[in-house]
């Protein structure tokens, strides 16, 4: 059976969704109006969802039912 390569991240998932979304932002401020920048204005909104879910999965607040 192969192995699989293990990639360590330097830093957390929140962290990359988050600076994913600001540079798809970024990119979508150069394109002019249209599908193009929509989308990339649809994909950045769902990596700042995506790092909203994860805080809230971590957050010590929640806790599996006693």
């Amino acid at each position: 059976m192969a192995r699989r390569s293990r990639i360590i991240q330097s830093t957390s998932l929140e962290v990359r969704l988050t600076e994913e979304a600001k540079r798809l932002r970024e990119e979508a401020l150069q394109l002019p109006p249209g599908a193009a920048r929509e989308e990339l204005i649809r994909k950045a909104r769902q990596a700042e969802t995506g790092s909203h879910m994860s805080e809230w999965l971590a957050s010590p607040g929640l806790q599996p039912p006693n």
